[in-house]
């Protein structure tokens, strides 16, 4: 049970964002982070995973080629979490997490011990009959892992889902990610740019540059002085903080 990637190509209008991709499987219960400087190809990856860009090669989640699942069989087995939020002007919280579950087939009661359940475990409940137009981007951005965690699906995107948090949230953020993929064994694939939040809650990361993958495996070996100076363009180093956690310690600029 796994999400296969083989030979994935994705071109925008006249650029080949992404040539010829190959990763190891990713199995269920797997939380993966995928990092690389701006413009790598990695919200491209997500999107083309979620069906949301078109793309050549093998897309397979537990077996089932992507390709040949209608739209709607495909986002009950693959949830996205983009960067940009749509609007729902006049909808509560409530209200919208209600109307995508009842639309995804769950009975009222089935729904509502959901959408309990998913905003206590994330502290959401004081703003459950808040509009969502009052609610911070922060906020906003909670709201939305609630909706998507709320429906299961088999393969959690998110593309930077702590943009807009604050230090808590971004904790509880991949804490929430980590237990739903430990409890129901999904597979998370994150799109980060922060490299602390990446060691913290991913067991394997994936380093994107140019659309190619230049490097894949668990995070202390991936995060090597060497690579952080070539694909970043930094000095950097990864320590053992006074509690025995890996963090990553930027110094400088590499200059020519």
């Amino acid at each position: 049970m796994s999400l296969q990637i083989n030979d994935l190509q994705v071109i925008r209008g006249y650029t080949r964002i992404i040539d010829g991709l190959d990763l190891a499987p990713l199995p269920a219960g797997s939380v993966t982070a995928l990092i690389g400087p701006n413009g790598a190809g990695k919200s491209t990856l997500i999107h083309a995973i979620a069906g949301l860009l078109p793309a050549r090669g093998q897309l397979s989640l537990h077996g089932q080629p992507l390709a040949a699942l209608s739209p709607v069989a495909r986002s009950r087995l693959v949830g996205l979490l983009p960067q940009t939020l749509p609007q729902a002007a006049g909808l509560t919280v409530y209200e919208l997490l209600l109307g995508g579950l009842l639309t995804g087939g769950l009975s009222r009661a089935e729904a509502e011990a959901r959408i309990e359940h998913y905003l206590a475990s994330l502290q959401l409940t004081p703003l459950a009959m808040r509009p969502l137009a009052t609610l911070s981007g922060g906020q906003r951005q909670m709201v939305a892992l609630a909706q998507l965690l709320a429906r299961q699906p088999a393969l959690l995107l998110l593309d930077e889902p702590n943009s807009a948090l604050d230090l808590h949230w971004q904790l509880a953020l991949v804490e929430a990610i980590r237990n739903d993929a430990r409890e129901r064994g999904s597979i998370a694939l994150l799109a980060l740019h922060d490299l602390n939040l990446a060691l913290r809650c991913c067991e394997r990361l994936i380093v994107l540059d140019g659309g190619q993958c230049v490097a894949d495996g668990p995070p202390l070996s991936v995060l090597s002085p060497a690579l952080l100076a070539q694909v970043y363009g930094i000095h950097g180093r990864v320590e053992a903080c006074s509690q025995g956690r890996p963090i990553f310690v930027l110094d400088q600029l590499v200059r020519a």
